[in-house]
C-alpha cells in the first residue's frame, strides 16, 4: 500500500501531467477559492489542457488567499497568491500554455530547481524563520486522500508503535519534552503515565478540538489540511495509555474539519489503521466524533467530559483529575489536536529529532494564528523560544500601515496583553507566564496604537462573561461586576476607587473560580492595568480615550480652515448634528453628535476637515 502511494505521489510531483493545487480550507473559501477553482476547471477545459486540479488545505498564507500552486514538468512548483477568477485564467494561459510562470503574481517556488526571478518560498521572509513540521503536509496533500498521507511518511509512527510496549511509547513522548499544546503546558508523557497506572477500566482518550479562542484557528486548519495526522497520533496515544476507544470533541461550527475527519476515519478503518486488530497487532482502537455546540466552557476538560456524557457542559472541581477519574468515572486523557499530531511526529522521527528545536523547558515547534494589525496574517509554525519581535516583524512583516506596534495578546481571553517594550520576550510557556500572559492554544493578536487597551480588556471580558456557565459565584457574578466597572470607565463614569476594586475582584475571581475559564478571565484586565495603567487613568481622571476608541470620551469637530463646505458630512450624519451652507464652513452640534464617525469617514480625503480628538468638547 505504501509503495503504491509513493509511486502515485512521485507521479504527482513530476508535473506530468501538470498539477494545480487550490487551497480550499475555510480561509481560502472565505476569500473566494471556489470561484477560483471553478474558473481553473473551466479554463482547463476551454484551453484543452491535460492537467489535474486538486483541493488542498491551508498553507498558512491566509493574507494571500486564494492561493494556487502549479507543478509542471522539469521545474519546481510555483505558488501564486490573490488568485481571483480573472487572474486564474491569465495564469493558466501564461504558465501552462506558454510555459512562462507569472512572476508578478508568484509568491515563491516549492521543490528542487529554480525559476528565474521567483524566490524559493522557503527563503522568503514569511517562511525562512519558520520550521514547518506539524504543518508540513498542509497545503501540499489532498486531505481526503489517504495515499498522499502514506506517501509522506504517514502512519510510519503507528507502524513503530504497534511493536512497542506502552512503557516505550510513554518514554518516547516523555523524552521528547512535549508539553500540552492546549494551553496548560503539562508534560504529555507524565500525564499519560498517570492515566496508564490509574486503577479502573476501560480507559479513554479524548481529543479536544473545541477551539473557541477569538482569533485562533490552528487546530481547525490542521484538521482541514491533514486529518490523518490526528488519527495516527490518537491511535498511538490509545496504545500508550491502554485505551481502546477515543473521542474527538469538535464544535459543529467547523463543518469542513468534521467532513474531512469523517472521511479520514473511514479511510483509516478500511486500511486497518483504526478499528479491530490494527495492523495485525491485536490492538483495538476506534474513534467517535462528538459534535459540540460551540460553548467556550466546553474547552475545559471536565465540562467537555460532561458534554460527551450527554450532560450540560459544566465543569466540576478537581481533583480527581480526568487522568484518574474522567469519562464515565474512568481514567481519561484529554489532549488537543496539535499535541496528538505531535505524538505521531515523535514516533515517526524520534524523540531527539523532535527536541532539536525549542528552548530548554519548551521543546519542539508550535503553531500560531498570527492575526490582528499585522501585514501578513496567517498560520505559522516556529521553534519555541523565538521572540515576539521575530514573530511580528520578521514573519508577519510588521504592523499594517506601518503604524506603531503597541501590544500583542497571546492565549486568547485566558491570556494577557504584552506591551511593545517586551517584544524581545521569548515565545515559550515559562517566558509568557513570567510577563503575565500564557501561550494558550496559539492565538496571537497584534495591536497598533489605534487600540484602546481598556476597550480591549472589556472585549475579552465580555466574551468570557457571556461564555461563563454560571456554575460558580466568582465567575458568574465576579466577571459581571468587573465588566460593569470597565463599561463605566469607557463611558467616562469611572473613579480612581474603581481601579482598586477592579484589581481586588480580579484576584478574588482568579483564586476562587471553579475552572480554568473563570480563573484566567481576569488576565486581560490585570495585564492591561499592569502595562497600560496610564490609559485607565486618562479615561477616569481626564475623561479622555487616548486611542480615540471609546465613543463617550471622544469628540468630532470640523477644522474651519480645511472645510470646503461640500456637504458630504451633512448628508452622512444620522443625527442631524452637522449644519452649514454650501461652500461655507460647516459645524458639528456637540449636543446632538452621537460620535459615530460617519462625518469623518465621508469627508473627502483631499479636505481632511473632520477630525477626531480625545475628550469631549462642550
Amino acid at each position: 500500500m505504501v509503495s503504491r502511494a509513493r509511486l502515485e505521489w512521485e507521479t504527482l510531483q513530476s508535473g506530468q501531467p501538470p498539477v494545480i493545487r487550490v487551497g480550499t480550507a475555510t480561509c481560502g473559501r472565505s476569500a473566494g477559492a471556489f470561484k477560483t477553482l471553478t474558473a481553473l476547471r473551466s479554463a482547463a477545459g476551454n484551453l484543452g489542457l491535460d492537467c489535474r486540479i486538486m483541493e488542498v488545505g491551508c498553507l498558512g498564507l491566509c493574507y494571500a488567499e486564494p492561493v494556487v500552486s502549479i507543478a509542471a514538468a522539469f521545474r519546481p512548483q510555483v505558488l501564486y497568491g490573490w488568485v481571483d477568477e480573472s487572474r486564474a485564467l491569465e495564469i493558466m494561459e501564461k504558465d501552462l500554455v506558454k510555459g512562462e510562470p507569472v512572476e508578478e503574481y508568484a509568491l515563491g517556488t516549492l521543490g528542487r530547481g529554480r525559476v528565474k526571478q521567483i524566490p524559493r518560498l522557503s527563503q522568503t521572509d514569511v517562511f525562512k524563520h519558520q520550521v514547518r513540521r506539524i504543518l508540513k503536509r498542509c497545503g501540499m496533500i489532498d486531505p481526503a486522500c489517504l495515499s498522499h498521507y502514506l506517501a509522506n511518511n504517514g502512519y510510519s509512527g503507528l507502524k513503530k508503535a504497534v511493536d512497542m510496549g506502552w512503557e516505550e511509547i510513554i518514554e518516547a513522548v516523555t523524552a521528547s519534552g512535549l508539553r500540552g499544546r492546549g494551553g496548560a503546558g503539562f508534560a504529555t508523557g507524565v500525564k499519560w503515565g498517570f492515566c496508564r497506572k490509574a486503577e479502573g477500566e476501560p480507559k479513554y482518550l479524548i481529543c479536544n478540538a473545541d477551539e473557541g479562542d477569538p482569533g485562533a484557528f490552528m487546530n481547525r486548519s490542521l484538521l482541514e489540511g491533514d486529518p490523518h495526522a490526528l488519527i495516527e497520533g490518537m491511535v498511538i496515544a490509545g496504545k500508550g495509555i491502554g485505551a481502546s476507544r477515543g473521542f474527538i470533541y469538535c464544535r459543529a461550527e467547523y463543518p469542513l474539519a468534521l467532513e474531512r475527519l469523517e472521511t479520514a476515519i473511514k479511510q483509516a478503518r478500511r486500511a486497518g489503521f483504526l478499528g479491530a486488530d490494527i495492523m495485525g497487532s491485536g490492538f483495538d482502537f476506534d474513534i467517535t466524533i462528538k459534535k459540540g455546540a460551540g460553548a467556550f466552557v466546553c474547552g475545559e476538560e471536565t465540562a467537555l467530559i460532561a458534554s460527551i456524557e450527554g450532560r450540560r457542559g459544566m465543569p466540576r472541581p478537581r481533583p480527581p483529575f480526568p487522568a484518574v477519574s474522567g469519562l464515565w468515572g474512568k481514567p481519561t486523557i484529554i489532549n488537543n489536536v496539535e499535541t496528538l499530531a505531535s505524538v505521531a511526529l515523535i514516533l515517526q522521527q524520534g524523540a531527539k529529532w523532535y527536541a532539536d528545536f525549542g528552548s530548554e523547558k519548551s521543546k519542539g515547534t508550535k503553531t500560531f494564528a498570527l492575526v490582528g494589525e499585522v501585514k501578513r496574517p496567517g498560520l505559522v509554525e516556529v521553534p519555541l523560544g523565538i521572540t515576539i519581535r521575530e514573530m511580528i516583524f520578521d514573519i508577519g512583516g510588521g504592523v499594517r500601515g506601518d503604524k506603531e506596534f503597541k501590544a500583542v495578546q497571546t492565549g486568547g481571553p485566558s491570556g494577557g496583553c504584552i506591551p511593545a517594550r517586551l517584544q524581545d520576550t521569548p515565545v515559550d510557556y515559562d517566558s509568557l507566564t513570567a510577563v503575565g500572559s500564557i501561550m494558550g492554544s496559539g492565538g496571537m493578536v497584534v495591536m497598533n496604537t489605534d487600540s484602546c487597551m481598556v476597550d480591549v480588556a472589556k472585549y475579552f471580558l465580555e466574551f468570557t462573561q457571556k461564555e461563563s456557565c454560571g456554575g460558580c459565584v466568582p465567575c458568574r457574578l465576579g466577571t459581571k461586576q468587573m465588566l460593569d466597572i470597565l463599561e463605566d470607565i469607557t463611558e467616562g463614569k469611572g473613579s480612581i476607587e474603581d481601579l482598586d476594586i477592579l484589581e481586588e475582584l480580579c484576584r478574588a475571581v482568579k483564586g476562587s473560580a471553579l475552572c480554568g475559564l473563570g480563573q484566567t478571565a481576569p488576565n486581560p484586565v490585570l495585564s492591561t492595568i499592569r502595562y497600560f495603567k496610564s490609559e485607565y487613568l486618562a479615561h477616569i481622571v481626564e475623561k479622555k480615550c487616548p486611542a480615540r476608541v471609546c465613543r463617550a470620551l471622544i469628540s468630532y469637530f470640523i477644522d474651519p480652515e480645511a472645510c470646503a463646505g461640500c456637504g458630504s458630512c451633512i448628508k452622512s450624519c444620522p443625527a442631524g448634528a452637522v449644519s452649514g451652507r454650501k461652500k461655507k464652513v460647516h459645524v458639528i452640534d456637540q449636543s446632538k453628535c452621537i460620535r459615530c464617525g460617519a462625518c469623518m469617514e465621508k469627508c473627502p480625503a483631499r479636505f481632511h476637515a473632520v477630525q477626531c480628538i480625545p475628550g469631549k468638547i462642550f
